[in-house]
Parts: C-alpha cells; sequence; structure tokens
C-alpha cells in the first residue's frame, strides 16, 4: 500500500462517474478503475482502488441504504456492473445484462438492493441485487445520456435521452410512462431530484414563471404529491419540472462569465457539458455547471441578479479551469455539507457550501508518467514530467496541503519525457518532450518557458546539467554559463544547450569525442548519460549496450564498458557525501535486460590509463527483475542502497555492497518507468508509471523482498491486462450540435495531444495541435511502452456510438450556415497606434491640428513634444522624415510585443531598411519567400544569410525539399543532398546529385549505397539491388537479390551474377537455387539453372544421377515420386546402375570414356564438393544427394577406366546407408549397383589390379556385404518353410548389431527388424521385405546352386578373423576410454584426496591369457583387485599397439560385424533342415570364443544358439 499518490484523472464525458457515500468516501471511475478518497473538510486521502473492469468505467454510485454505505456498484465499456464492497474492495456481484454501451447508472436512494442502468440502445435495467434478479424496459427507442432514481418513490425512475425528451417511468407498471417531459432541444447531462418531497415550497414561485401552462403527459390526481426534477442540457439551460403537473416550472440560462478580460468563445460553448447537483440539505438551491469550469449555485427563491452567485469567487484560482463533469455532495455534521466535483483540467475540488470557497484540491494525472525528480535547492519540489503534454511540480512537503501542486502547460504540445532541475538556481526546470523539444521553465514564474531553438528529431529521453564541454567551456567566468543543459534523444545524439542563449545553436558532443579521441568510425547512438556529481566524469549509455566513460572538459574517452548487449536505458552515479571510500564511483546501468549492473570505476577514474580500457566484469550483478529495467535511483541517505524499476511492474531495493534484495514494491498496476528516493525521508521512495499514478511508499512496510517469479508474475501480468486496450485514433470531427463536446476526449492516443488544448477560453496562446509521434519511443528504447493506452479510455472520454448520428434539422441548420454569405473581415492596419489616436474625440484632433501647426512654423517646439512618439505618434505621417521614422520605431515596437511581424518587416522595408528587415525576421523565424526574393537588393552576402535562415525555417516547418531547392539558389549543392539524405529523402538527393554532380562524383555511389542499406533492412530487396548496380556493386546487388531465398530470387541473382561477371557467385547461387528446385523434384527446371553455368558440368552430372536414381526407387515406398517434371530417361532391367548412368550421360551431356581427361577433370571437381558423412537421423532426401554424389563418382571412375575408385566409391555409398541405419534402402542400393549378387562382384574383382591391397580389400568388404544380405535372405527363407509354425509376415533387413540380436534371442525362431520396428511394420511396405522367388531379382548369384552352397560360401567370407579381432579391439578400446572418461568425471566431482582417488579407480580384471583379459573388459566385470589409473593407460597403449600391427587396407573399409554373423550361422545351424558343415559351426564357436566374451555376446549366445 502506498503512504500517498497522485491518480489517474476521472474519466470525461460520463453522467454520473463518480459519488460520495453518506460517510464521506468519494469514489471517481479513472480509465477501467474506480478510486476511493476519504473526504475531510481538511484534506483528502487515497482510501484505495477498486480493480476489475477491462474497459473505461462509465458510471459509478454508492448505495444510501443505512447500515450499507460501503457497498457501491460501477458500470463500464465492457459492458459488465459490478457491485462492490468499498471497505474490502472486492467484488460482491456482477451481470452483464446489457447488450450495448452502458451510458448511465444510479442506485435507488429508497430501495436498498436496487441498481438502475441505461445503455445507449434505449435499455433500462434494473437489478436487485439480493434476489439476484434483473427486468429490462424499453421506454423509448432512443439514446440514454443520463438517468436518476426518485428519492421520495422507490418505483419512479427519470431517464434523459440524447435528443433532449425527458422522460418519468414507473417501474411497477411495466415501464408505464408518467410523464413526458418536453422543452431542451439539446443532450440532457443530467438530472437531480429534489431531496425533499412535495412542491409546495416552490409553487408561487414557479407560477410566476413564464413557462406554457401545459402539461407533457398524463394528468395527476390531486391528491397525488409530487416532486421536482432538475435537469441540465447541453442547451445552455437548467430547467425545473414539476413530475406532480408534468411540466416545467423554471427555465435557468446560463450566465456569460468574462473570465481574464476574455468573453464566451462560440466553440466553447458547443463543447459544453453541463451537470446538475440538488444538495441534501438545501432543498432552494440547485448547484449547475457553466461554460468554463464555473460552479454556479441558484437560489430558486430568488429573481434577476441575486438568483445565482459562484463558487470560489472570494479569490483567485479557486475555480475550475475547464468544463465540470460530475458532482456530488456528503453531509458532515448537522449543516455543514461539502460537495465534490471532477472536471476535465484533471482536478477533483471539495467545496464547502456554507462559505462557498473550495477546501482542497486533488490533482490527476492524465497520462504516463514519463519522469520525476526532485530539486536539488528547493527540498522537496517533485517535477512530474506526464504524457497529458503537463508538467507539474508538486510540494511535497507542504504541511497545509498534502496535495500542492502546481501545473505548467505554456510551450508544450507534446508528451513531457524528461526533466532535469538547475543544480543552483532556484526554480529552473529543464524540460524535453516527445516531439524532440527542450525548455527551461521559471517555477516562480508565469511567463512561457525558453525554448531551444534546436530541436531533436525523435523523442527527448534524458536531460541533464553539467559542466560546459568545448565550444562553450572556452572563454573567461564570465563570458561562459557554470552548468550547460545537456539532452539526448531517439536519433541517438547529444545536444549541450547553452542556458544562456536557448536561441543558439545547440553542439553535438559527438565532434567533440571524436576530435579529442581521434576516432574515425562512427560512433553508436546514444541513449542515456548520466555527469558524475563532481562534474568531473560523463557517462555516456549507447544503443548497442556498451557505456563510455569520458573526463571533462574535453570528453577524453577513460574506458568503455562492455556488460549490457542491449540498448542502455538508464545510467545512475552515486552520491558523493558515501562514508565508503569507493561508493562515489559507483555506476549503476540498467538496459533492456533485466539484469541492473554496477560497476566501481575508482581506480579508471583517479589513475587513468593513457589508452581506453575495456571493463568486461561488474563490480555487483543484480538479478531478479523479469523484464526491461527503466530508471535507477540511488538513496541519498544510506551507501550503496539502489532503487530500480521495471517494465514488470515492481520496485525494487537493492543493497549494492552485499548484492541483496531488501524489498519490493507491488502497488501499480502496469509497468513502471521512473522512480526518486526521497530527499529527507530515507524510507520513503517515489514511483510513476503508465498506470497514471505516481505513488509514495516506504520501504520498510513492504511485505516482498524480491520481485515475482512465477505465479506471481502472471498474476501482474493478469493485473496489467485488466487495462484499458488501445484503440485507435479516430479523425477529430468538427463541434457542433449532434457530436459529443470536443470529441469526448477520446482526441488522441494514450497520451496524444493534450485536452488542455480543446478549451481556448482559458489558454488563449496554446493552438490546436496533433503531434506527429503517436507514442514515445526509443527504438527500440524501452521507455516506451509496448502498448499505447487510448485517450478515451485514460479520461473516460469514449465518443458515444451514436454522435455520428445527426438530426434532420442539425443538417438543414448547416445548410443555411454555409450558404450564408460570408462577412469579410477588414484588414489590420499597418499603423494601428497612429490610427487609433484619430478615433479620439473632436477636441483633441483639433488640439493636435494647433500642436502640428506649431510644430511646422514655429521655432520653438511645444513642450513635450516629440512628433511621432508617445501621445504625438499621429503627428509624425505629417511632419517630416525623421518624425515619420519615429512613429515607425513606435509601431514596430507595438508589433513586436504583439507579435504582428510581418506588419513590422512592411515598416522596415518602406523605411529602406531590408538589412533590418531580414535580421528581425531571421530572430523571429518570420522569414517569408517575399522577404527571400528581395533579399538581394540589399548584397551577396546578405542574401545568403538570409536564404540559410529559412532554409532552418523551412526545416522545421518540414519543408526539406523547398528548403533544398533555396540551398541551391545559393550554389550550395552538396548541402542540398546532404539535406535531403538526413531525412531520408534518397530518392530526390539522387536525383538532384545526378543532375548538379559529375557522374564520377563519389558523393552519388555514397547516396546509393546508403539508401541501399536502408532499403534492404526494411526488406525491399530489389530496389536495394537496383542502388548497388547504379554504384557499381554488382556483388552486393546478386547477394541482396538471393537474400529472400525463393526460387526466383536465386535464379534471378544467379543470372544477374553470371552477366556482371561475379561467375563464382553466380554458379554457387545456381546451386543453391538447383537444390531448391530438386527439393520440389522439378528436375527440368534444376537442369535449366544449371545449364546456363558452363563451369557446372559435374553438378548437372550429379542431378542427373539423383533423377535417375529416385526413379529407380520409385517402385518403393522409400520416397514420393513425381514424374511430371523429369526427363523420362529410364534404366534397363537387369542392367547396373553404374552402366545405365554412363549410358545416359554420354547420350545427354556428351561425358565418355573416349575424353578421359575431361572425365578426370569432371572427377576432380565433383569430389572437390563437400559430402559431409551421414548420421541416423538425417532426412531421406538429403541422404539420396548424398548418395547421388557417391554414386556419381562411381560413374566418373568406371568412365575412366579406374575400377579400384568404382569400387570404393560403391562400398562409401553402402557405408553411408550402413551409417544412416537404413538398411532397407541400402539393400535397394545394392540390388542396384550389383543386379546379380556374388557374380557381379566377381566381375569387378576380376577387373581390377591384384596388386593393388587397397582395391582388393575394398571389393572384399564389398563382397562381405552382399554375402551378408545372402545370410539374412536365407534366414528368412528357412524361417517361412516351417511347416509347425504360423509364418511371420515379411520384414526388412535387421540392423547388423548384437544388441538386435539380443532382442531376438527372446524369441529366437523369428529374425530381428529394422531400427527397432516389427514385422507388421515393415511389411507394410512393399519393397521392404526380402523379395521371394516370385518377386523381382533378388541377390541370389547362381539360382542353380544349392541353399548348402550359398550358405558356405558366404560364411566363408564373413567368418574372418581379421576383422573379428579388428572389431574386437576396437571396441575394448573404447570401452576402456570411456572408463576412463568415467572415472575422471568423478575424480574432479569428488574433489577428494590422493588416497581416496585410489579407491575409487577400478581397474580391468587381470587373468592368465591375453584373450581373457580382453573378454573381461569386453563384459565390464570387476574383481575385488583394483588397479591404478596408471595401468588402465597401459591396458589402452597395449591394446593401440594390437590395433596397429593390422594392416591399413584392413583398417581403412567397412566390414559386417562378424560375431553378429556367427550368432546367426550357429542359430541356423540348430534347425535339422540346413545342413551346415561342421566345420564351419567349429570356426563360429571359436570366433564365440576368442572374440565374443563380452557380457551382452555371451547372454546372446546361450538365448539365441542353445
Amino acid at each position: 500500500m502506498s503512504e500517498r499518490l497522485l491518480p489517474a484523472s476521472p474519466n470525461w464525458y460520463c453522467s454520473r462517474s463518480s459519488d460520495t457515500s453518506p460517510k464521506g468516501v468519494f469514489g471517481f471511475g479513472a480509465k477501467s478503475s474506480v478510486y476511493l478518497v476519504n473526504v475531510t473538510a481538511a484534506s483528502p486521502v487515497i482510501a484505495g482502488e477498486l480493480k476489475g473492469h477491462r474497459e473505461r468505467v462509465s458510471g459509478f454510485a454508492f448505495c444510501r441504504y443505512p447500515g450499507q454505505e460501503e457497498i457501491c456498484a460501477s458500470s463500464s465499456d465492457d459492458g459488465s456492473v459490478k457491485i462492490w464492497d468499498s471497505q474490502k474492495q472486492a467484488t460482491l456481484k456482477e451481470h452483464k445484462a446489457h447488450q450495448s454501451t452502458i451510458t448511465s447508472l444510479h442506485w435507488s436512494p429508497v430501495v436498498k438492493d436496487l441498481l438502475v442502468s441505461g445503455d445507449e440502445k434505449g435499455i433500462v435495467v434494473c437489478f436487485w441485487h439480493n434476489r439476484n434478479e434483473t427486468q429490462s424496459f424499453f421506454p423509448e427507442p432512443r439514446t440514454i445520456f443520463c438517468l436518476s432514481c426518485s428519492p421520495h418513490n422507490e418505483n419512479y425512475i427519470a431517464v434523459g435521452y440524447k435528443d433532449g425528451m425527458i422522460v418519468v417511468i414507473d417501474i411497477s407498471r411495466k415501464s408505464e410512462v408518467l410523464h413526458r417531459l418536453r422543452g431542451h432541444d439539446d443532450e440532457i447531462h443530467a438530472l437531480a431530484w429534489c431531496p425533499q418531497p412535495g412542491e409546495e415550497e416552490l409553487l408561487p414561485r414557479a407560477e410566476e414563471t413564464a413557462e406554457a401552462e401545459v402539461a407533457n403527459g398524463r394528468k395527476v390526481p390531486d391528491g397525488e404529491r409530487g416532486c421536482y426534477l432538475a435537469s441540465g442540457s447541453k442547451d445552455q439551460t437548467v430547467r425545473v419540472w414539476s413530475t406532480a403537473r408534468g411540466k416545467g416550472v423554471m427555465t435557468l440560462k446560463l450566465p456569460f462569465l468574462k473570465r481574464r478580460g476574455l468573453g464566451v468563445d462560440p466553440t466553447v460553448k458547443e463543447r459544453l457539458w453541463l451537470t446538475v447537483h440538488w444538495p441534501h440539505t438545501r432543498p432552494t438551491q440547485i448547484i449547475s455547471s457553466c461554460f468554463g469550469g464555473e460552479l454556479v449555485v441558484w437560489d430558486l427563491t430568488r429573481s434577476g441578479k441575486q438568483k445565482w452567485a459562484l463558487l470560489g469567487s472570494s479569490s483567485e484560482g479557486q475555480n475550475h479551469t475547464r468544463i465540470v463533469f460530475n458532482m456530488s455532495s456528503v453531509c458532515m455534521g448537522e449543516s455543514r455539507e461539502l460537495l465534490i466535483s471532477t472536471s476535465m483540467d484533471r482536478d477533483v475540488k471539495c467545496w464547502d457550501l456554507e462559505t462557498l470557497d473550495c477546501c482542497w484540491t486533488l490533482p490527476s494525472l492524465g497520462g504516463f508518467v514519463y519522469s520525476l525528480t526532485f530539486s536539488p535547492v528547493d527540498t522537496g519540489s517533485l517535477a512530474l514530467g506526464v504524457g497529458d503534454n503537463m508538467i507539474r511540480v508538486w510540494s511535497t512537503l507542504s504541511i497545509q496541503n498534502r496535495y500542492d501542486t502546481k501545473t505548467f502547460w505554456q510551450g508544450i504540445k507534446s508528451k513531457v519525457t524528461a526533466l532535469s532541475w538547475h543544480p543552483l538556481k532556484e526554480g529552473h526546470l529543464a524540460f524535453g518532450t516527445d516531439d524532440g523539444k527542450v525548455g527551461i521553465y521559471d517555477s516562480y514564474s508565469n511567463k512561457p518557458p525558453q525554448i531551444s531553438s534546436s530541436y531533436h528529431r525523435k523523442t527527448v529521453y534524458t536531460l541533464a546539467w553539467g559542466p560546459p564541454v568545448p565550444p562553450l567551456s572556452f572563454g573567461g567566468e564570465g563570458d561562459r554559463p557554470t552548468v550547460t543543459l545537456y539532452s539526448c534523444a531517439g536519433e541517438g545524439v547529444i545536444l549541450q544547450h547553452n542556458p544562456w542563449k536557448l536561441a543558439g545553436e545547440a553542439n553535438d558532443i559527438d565532434k567533440v569525442i571524436r576530435d579529442t579521441n581521434g576516432i574515425k568510425h562512427k560512433l553508436s547512438p546514444h541513449t542515456d548519460l548520466s555527469w558524475k556529481p563532481d562534474g568531473e566524469i560523463l557517462a555516456i549509455g549507447n544503443e548497442d549496450g556498451s557505456i563510455e566513460i569520458l573526463q571533462a572538459p574535453a570528453l577524453r574517452l577513460l574506458c568503455s564498458i562492455q556488460q549490457h548487449h542491449k540498448i542502455i536505458n538508464v545510467l545512475r552515479w552515486h552520491h558523493e557525501h558515501g562514508s565508503q571510500p569507493d561508493a562515489s564511483h559507483l555506476l549503476a546501468s540498467g538496459s533492456n535486460n533485466a539484469t541492473v549492473y554496477v560497476h566501481n570505476l575508482k581506480s579508471i577514474i583517479e589513475t587513468p590509463s593513457d589508452t581506453p580500457v575495456l571493463v568486461t566484469e561488474p563490480y555487483r550483478s543484480l538479478v531478479g527483475h523479469t523484464a526491461k529495467i527503466t530508471s535507477l535511483a540511488w538513496s541519498p541517505h544510506h551507501d550503496g542502497r539502489l532503487v530500480s524499476v521495471c517494465y514488470d511492474g515492481t520496485a525494487q531495493v537493492w543493497d549494492v555492497l552485499k548484492e541483496e534484495a531488501i524489498c519490493n514494491y507491488r502497488g501499480h498496476r502496469g509497468r513502471l518507468l521512473c522512480v526518486q528516493w526521497s530527499p529527507v525521508d530515507p524510507d520513503l521512495v517515489w514511483t510513476g508509471g503508465d498506470d497514471f499514478t505516481v505513488q509514495e511508499w516506504a520501504v520498510s512496510k513492504q511485505e516482498h523482498t524480491k520481485p515475482p517469479k512465477g505465479k506471481k508474475s502472471i498474476e501482474l501480468e493478469k493485473k496489467r491486462g485488466l487495462q484499458p486496450k488501445p484503440k485507435a485514433k479516430k479523425k477529430k470531427k468538427p463541434a457542433g450540435k449532434g457530436h459529443v463536446a470536443g470529441d469526448q476526449g477520446g482526441r488522441g492516443a494514450e497520451e496524444g495531444a493534450s485536452e488542455q488544448e480543446e478549451e481556448q477560453e482559458d489558454v488563449p496562446v496554446k493552438t490546436e495541435h496533433t503531434p506527429t509521434t503517436a507514442a514515445v519511443s526509443k527504438e527500440p528504447r524501452c521507455r516506451q511502452p509496448d502498448a499505447i493506452v487510448s485517450e478515451k479510455n485514460r479520461n473516460g472520454g469514449k465518443g458515444f456510438s451514436f454522435v455520428a448520428r445527426e438530426s434532420l434539422k442539425d443538417e438543414k441548420q448547416r445548410e443555411k450556415q454555409a450558404e450564408a454569405p460570408v462577412k469579410k473581415k477588414k484588414p489590420r492596419s499597418i499603423l494601428p497606434l497612429s490610427t487609433s489616436m484619430d478615433h479620439r474625440s473632436r477636441e483633441d484632433q483639433q488640439r493636435d491640428c494647433l500642436t502640428l501647426a506649431a510644430v511646422r512654423h514655429s521655432q520653438a517646439l511645444p513642450s513635450n513634444c516629440v512628433p511621432g512618439s508617445g501621445a504625438h505618434i499621429q503627428l509624425g505621417l505629417f511632419g517630416d522624415r525623421a518624425a515619420l521614422y519615429t512613429m515607425f520605431e513606435e509601431e514596430g515596437r507595438s508589433h513586436i510585443e504583439g507579435g504582428h511581424y510581418e506588419s513590422l518587416n512592411s515598416l522596415l522595408l518602406w523605411k529602406g531598411d531590408l538589412a533590418g528587415a531580414l535580421q528581425v525576421a531571421i530572430e523571429k523565424g518570420e522569414l517569408t519567400e517575399h522577404l527571400v526574393a528581395v533579399s538581394p537588393m540589399a548584397g551577396y552576402q546578405v542574401w545568403v544569410r538570409a536564404v540559410e535562415a529559412f532554409v532552418k525555417q523551412l526545416c522545421f516547418q518540414e519543408q526539406y525539399v523547398k528548403a533544398a531547392s533555396y540551398l541551391l539558389s545559393v550554389h550550395k549543392v552538396y548541402e542540398a543532398i546532404d539535406l535531403l539524405k538526413s531525412q531520408q529523402l534518397y530518392r530526390e538527393a539522387i536525383a538532384l546529385a545526378k543532375a548538379r554532380l559529375l557522374p564520377e562524383d563519389p558523393v552519388i555511389k555514397n547516396l546509393y549505397t546508403t539508401w541501399a542499406a536502408i532499403l534492404e533492412r526494411d526488406g525491399h530487396y530489389s530496389n536495394a539491388a537496383k542502388c548497388y548496380l547504379a554504384a557499381d556493386s554488382t556483388y552486393d546487388a546478386a547477394k541482396v537479390i538471393a537474400k529472400k531465398g525463393d526460387v526466383m530470387s536465386l535464379k534471378t541473382a544467379a543470372e544477374l551474377a553470371l552477366i556482371v561477371g561475379e561467375n563464382a557467385l553466380s554458379n554457387s547461387l545456381a546451386l543453391r537455387c538447383a537444390r531448391e528446385l530438386l527439393t520440389a523434384q522439378d528436375w527440368l527446371g534444376a537442369r535449366e539453372v544449371l545449364q546456363a553455368q558452363e563451369s557446372l558440368l559435374g553438378h548437372q552430372l550429379v542431378f542427373c544421377t539423383s533423377e535417375l536414381l529416385h526413379q529407380c526407387l520409385a517402385g518403393t515406398k522409400l520416397i514420393d515420386w513425381g514424374s511430371a517434371s523429369s526427363h523420362g530417361w529410364t534404366v534397363g532391367s537387369g542392367v547396373p546402375f553404374v552402366d545405365a548412368v554412363a549410358v545416359v550421360w554420354e547420350r545427354e551431356f556428351g561425358v565418355s570414356s573416349a575424353d578421359v581427361d575431361k572425365v578426370k577433370l569432371l572427377h576432380q571437381q565433383v569430389k572437390s564438393v563437400e559430402n559431409p558423412a551421414a548420421t541416423a537421423n538425417i532426412p531421406i532426401k538429403q541422404l539420396l544427394f548424398h548418395l547421388s554424389h557417391d554414386l556419381t563418382l562411381a560413374v566418373l571412375s568406371s568412365v575412366a577406366l579406374a575400377r579400384g575408385e568404382t569400387v570404393t566409391a560403391m562400398l562409401g555409398a553402402l557405408t553411408r546407408c550402413r551409417d544412416a541405419t537404413h538398411f532397407t534402402l541400402m539393400r535397394e542400393l545394392c540390388r542396384l549397383l550389383l543386379p546379380k549378387g556374388m557374380q557381379s562382384v566377381s566381375s569387378l574383382k576380376a577387373q581390377l589390379d591384384h596388386t593393388d591391397t587397397h582395391s582388393i580389400a575394398a571389393v572384399q568388404s564389398l563382397e562381405a556385404f552382399v554375402c551378408y544380405f545372402q545370410l539374412y535372405e536365407m534366414w528368412w527363407n528357412q524361417s517361412n518353410e516351417r511347416p509347425s509354425e504360423t509364418q511371420p509376415e515379411k520384414a526388412a533387413l535387421p540392423q547388423p548389431s548384437v544388441a538386435g540380436l539380443q532382442r531376438d534371442a527372446q524369441n529366437p525362431s523369428e529374425p530381428a527388424a529394422v531400427n527397432g520396428t516389427g514385422p507388421q511394420d515393415t511389411a507394410d511396405e512393399e519393397q521392404g521385405a526380402i523379395p521371394t522367388e516370385e518377386g523381382s531379382d533378388t541377390l541370389e548369384e547362381e539360382p542353380c546352386r544349392s541353399q548348402e552352397a550359398m550358405l558356405a560360401s558366404a560364411c566363408a567370407v564373413l567368418i574372418s578373423e581379421t576383422h573379428a579381432a579388428l572389431q574386437t579391439t576396437r571396441s575394448v578400446i573404447e570401452e576402456i576410454q570411456l572408463r576412463l572418461s568415467s572415472m575422471m568425471q568423478q575424480h574432479l566431482r569428488a574433489a577428494a584426496t590422493p588416497e581416496e582417488q585410489q579407491k575409487e579407480l577400478h581397474a580391468l580384471p587381470e587373468s592368465g591369457s591375453e584373450h581373457e583379459a580382453t573378454a573381461a573388459s569386453q563384459s565390464g566385470a570387476s574383481t575385488a583387485e583394483s588397479t591404478s589409473l596408471t595401468s588402465l593407460i597401459a591396458s589402452v597403449s597395449e591394446y593401440n599397439k594390437q590395433l596397429a600391427e593390422i594392416p591399413e587396407h584392413i583398417k581403412r573399409y567397412p566390414f559386417p560385424d562378424v560375431i553378429e554373423c556367427c550368432l546367426v550361422i550357429l542359430h541356423m545351424g540348430r534347425d535339422s533342415a540346413s545342413a551346415l558343415p561342421e566345420d564351419l559351426q567349429r570356426r563360429c564357436l571359436a570366433l564365440l570364443h576368442k572374440y565374443g566374451t563380452a557380457a551382452s555376446v555371451i547372454k546372446a549366445r546361450h538365448k539365441f544358439c542353445a
């Protein structure tokens, strides 16, 4: 809970969005909440907030029944009506009976549980909340503006409509209309019943009025007592009605009040909101609002001027300054009654109806609170920068008024985003706005602020006072200010303003930084700055997350902090008066990440290095927030105590020295944007955020320590989600009848244009302004909230949806006004002072004749007579030239005071002082095209100076093209180009540069490249490519077109690169395009792309091989073949795939063995392409393309008659399938490459050079894989021929591993499945199973050979002891290495002593023979005997020696798992149907005993081969 807060502004244009309970609790709707205020005559106290609605609160009312005063109700634009317990601040009940927007709400003063509401469709809903019952009435098909329940009859309800109609209904008679009260001709804004029943007291006065004696409803019996009803309407009248007779008895017209010497502006009348209130203790008085915020008390028993009196007339400054929307009252004691009013000026005022004086004022806020700052001179003065285009200065230490605030709005036309008090001058406050303006206010004066002539192009984020730096630091002490003003804005620039000469040009400090430090590169855009309190060190935060520490005044770079990696949002130095020696050198920083870093820069500042130091480690890291850090503040009362605020909606207090969290404040509903520590109370902190509030809270009273995590964070997000959602801006419609006044507060977004601008009679110097910047944003700085809250939501200014509908009467009136002739306004005199003197009395004019005669014909002038000045200014026109010039000077001074500079310029031109006229126009920013056109008459230099000044003026008006044209008139072509470029008008800048500069001028190329970079960043790649081409950056042009990555872009980029001669890039892009087309199986398109590249013939061959491979596999379910865009090439049945591809190549590409050199060159080209190894998760399309690459190498080797390389490439393709664990594809590929099985292998072997050991080893491995498939095929056939068992469904070949055989050991009668899939899974694949004799080609190389001969032949190849030893040794080495790694990890975790390390080491078991040791290492068995780490390493070395003894050509090529083949053979040998040679089984058993001693193999052997 906060100690004190400034709430959000009450909602606007609602008939009853505030009310006061009999116990003195005032509630008002603000945005989507209801704030509760305890009312006393002394001061207000914020009691709490009712949260629950999702959109603007449109109505609020308290229950007045005794004992239930704490019950209240609210309605909202979200369609709900809620019943609340104001003490517990909890929802009791809710209904959503309305289908349209709710416009009015009232709690019956008589029935304790009756709540009545009306909507814009004319529906009246009565809700009895105790019974939870609703009843709807439809008295009139009109839009309801307000309603009120009778305090004397529980069934009577008065309803006011948009068109001026008032009806009184009786809900007990099925909404019977008792009276239709006609008299108003515009919107009914408020209804109020007389607190006293009956009409006797006012009846005599009512009979004296001139109202027509015509009843508007049914005839009332004489015995029925009525009650008076007051109504306020937009037609500027208050009417009193008799409900007994159903007619009006009194009409009160609003008085035209003059304020500050001004009359009533007609447009203000159109924006009028006329609310009325009938005080509880004063039945003869009515209080109403007036045109400009005044409150009028009407005495109904009097007439004439005595009929009304003003509240707050005893002294200035008591009244509201803008229209009043709601009023309610509460009785304090027996005779004292207080009135509470809410207004468009955002103030809530309390009035004493006895004295008619204002008791207190509660200010409120109409926008995001962007900045808070305490004055260093005037202790306790807190300045608030708010998004409603106003500055508040709050005297927080005021004893009499706890909410003593002063508001400043002059000269501000946008959101106030930055504030900074002058460190020495009391009351001087610098401010920065969303539209880039920087100015200085004197808070003790009513004068407009001084505005700097140098505007930022984007939002001002930070202001800081600091010592001057060059060029302002030059000169003596009296020639320059002691401190200057620095501003940092969204475009990344820091400007130094001279507070003595704000009209002068501000300096960009980047030039000083560059010159001092010799920096040539572009500086990162700046986002924040902070001066060390001693004024010697400046810290600058940048968009790239870096922080630069610079030494004043030359701004020498001391160090760069590279800690944050996101945009810097806030920097804060620790105060200088701490007790800790290092505390004054602490710098806290916050960025778009959620961590606050604190750096201790003492050593860097006190002993600076010759070169800048790079800091990468923080002194403290404060972790806990979950979103962007927006502001920081050090406690001036402690050492190292910091408070941070964040987008997570909380404020966190830290003990930096201990790196601990102290407390967390969660009182706000939205994101926090600013924070300040109280300068007088060490326990108080002030925070502001996007919930439109400023809250004061105590550190010691917070129950939370750290920011919310998990569910709490989600709850806060939901809490913020209840806030109104942003709504789109709507263009403001002209005020007039049929439109809600002032567009009902919905003029801008969140805090768009200030509503102060809607009432011109109060602020005559303010002009209508719609800011071009829709939100405060630091692109991408976080001070910009992610969503802009609608002004309509903030002020309750939701325009009624019916305001666009106008009556026929209104349309006719406007047509008549448009047809009426417009009276021409008389032009202003250029000599107003002398002209006014001619309108005096005849006596004075005759005296002037005597004076003029004496001047012209007498030697002695009359006393005190100077013709042309003072009281004789009119005589200057009739005297000599000197008198005329004197008159011109007087008139000129008058024009300056009145701001009529055009008239002043005319006088100076008539006088012949062209240079003076130009100088005045330049100083005041009032140059015109006419003055610039005649300026050459004063000389060339004057003309150039006038043009330059006019260019600057045009830039302020955002007329950049015209400004560039004027620069051309003085031959400043480069300056004109730079101007257009700075405003990102690159098209115009390039056109100008090419028209006026030489073609080889580097400026043209720079324009093209800069524009291209921007276009590329925005995704306009084609236009960017044009710019690069124009700048002769052909490589960049092709790259940027290819950036999109689609086929068309890649193809275009490849063609462009080929045209401009970038062959390497063209090849790369063409390959990318072809790969994309291959993915879509567009073979024709891929070939077309590659054909354009003569150097990519090798890649064309790869794509051709890929297409043929896809075609051959089309019969399987491995791929989805689409032949719509294929070449129609065919591969003959039974022809080896390599030979078939070679035939196609020779026919289509001319590649044959006749040109061996060409084939070798293509082989080298294809081999140079990277072809990574396969993994188990590789997609099938990618695997097929890699296989195509391997097969292309095989075909090229075959064409070149290099048979050894052909075998190696074929083996590589099969190995790739095995590594990818895709054995079905491996089997199909083996069938394609070797269609005749072992006969094909024998044919290859016969063509090899038998002296080439590597080629022989490769063909042996290839032969082994063929035998491997034959072995599994025979196993399947044996399983399928068993008559006693149900034949299993066919499955693909098993995974060649012992682990697969372990699974099969549970059911040895069925072979293993591939990749963990069972027979049922793989049987669905048409080609996934081993084909039968009736199918297509199989791996049988000799159909006539018997099964036994085939099995013996296959086993002879597979049962290789050399490969069994190689595979076992590699397995042992791998196991020992894994064990060593595990032991080292355990050692590092335990960090034990050497003795403890020895206990943890487990050595391999020792045995009498080498093979027994191998078996022990494979099985992983351990014995009680432990060895050292050294013995394990020695074992690895021993096995590596054994591995080295095996020939390299054996180790180079893969081979099927020998142990697995032994297990399969022994399993098949158990069946009597398979006559395996005993010698073969003994060899398999010998190999298993010798090399298959691992635990997994032993287990599989016992179960699989038993």
